[in-house]
C-alpha cells in the first residue's frame, strides 16, 4: 500500500478513546472517528485502541498516544510549514481547533477579543509552562478581577502554521476551561472568513 504524501508531515491529536475506536484530529481539522484498521486520508492508520491509549501507524512507524496527547510527524516543530490553516465553525459558530503549545497538544478557541493567548494555571502546568516566573498582573473578566501571569510561549502551532515567542496570559482559578487563541497569535495572521470556514495565513 502506498503511503499518502501527507503522512510525512502532520500534527495528530487523540481527542477521544473507546475500545476498538479512537477520535483523531489531524492538522487542526475536523475530528475523525476511526475503528481498528481504518486510515485517515492522510494515511494515518489506527492499529489498536482502548480507553487508555491508541496505537497509530504513519509511514510504517507506530506510536502510542494517550487521551489528549498529540504528536508531530515529519518536519521539525520549528518549521513554519506552508503557513496556512483552515478552521471550521461548530454548531454555535465558534472556531475550536487542536494545536500545540511548545509541542504539546492543546484545544484552542479562537477569540479575537482576547489580547493574548490565554491559559488556565492547570493547563499551563500540564504544558510545563513555568508561569510563576512570569510578571504578575490582573484581568477583569465576567467573573471579576482575576490574578494572572504574563509569559512568553516558545511556540504555538495551528495546522501548518508555527509562531515563535508568543505572549500569553496564565489565569488563576478554574474559570477558563479551554485555551484562548488571542491576538498575540492572530495579529500575525491574515484572517479570511467564508461562511463557517476561517482561513488563517501567516503574515510574519
Amino acid at each position: 500500500m502506498l503511503a499518502s504524501p501527507y503522512a510525512s508531515s502532520a500534527d495528530i491529536a487523540v481527542t477521544a478513546l473507546f475500545n476498538g475506536k479512537a477520535v483523531l484530529v489531524v492538522d487542526g481539522g475536523k475530528p475523525r472517528t476511526l475503528t481498528i484498521g481504518e486510515s485517515t486520508p492522510e494515511g494515518i492508520r489506527l492499529v489498536s485502541a482502548n480507553s487508555e491509549s491508541a496505537v497509530i501507524e504513519i509511514s510504517g512507524q507506530r506510536q502510542t498516544l494517550q487521551l489528549g496527547q498529540g504528536t508531530r510527524v515529519g518536519r521539525s516543530a520549528t518549521d513554519s510549514g506552508s503557513g496556512q490553516a483552515t478552521l471550521t465553525a461548530d454548531a454555535r459558530g465558534h472556531f475550536i481547533t487542536t494545536g500545540t503549545i511548545n509541542g504539546v497538544s492543546v484545544r484552542f478557541l479562537v477569540d479575537t477579543g482576547a489580547t493574548s493567548v490565554a491559559l488556565s494555571t492547570s493547563e499551563a502546568k500540564r504544558l510545563g509552562v513555568n508561569y510563576l516566573a512570569g510578571a504578575r498582573g490582573y484581568s477583569s473578566t465576567a467573573n471579576g478581577i482575576i490574578p494572572l501571569y504574563r509569559v512568553t510561549l516558545d511556540s504555538v502551532r495551528i495546522g501548518d502554521i508555527t509562531v515563535g515567542n508568543v505572549e500569553a496570559a496564565v489565569l488563576e482559578g478554574s474559570g477558563l476551561d479551554i485555551a484562548l487563541l488571542g491576538m498575540s497569535f492572530l495579529k500575525r495572521m491574515q484572517m479570511k472568513r467564508d461562511g463557517d470556514t476561517l482561513t488563517l495565513v501567516k503574515r510574519y
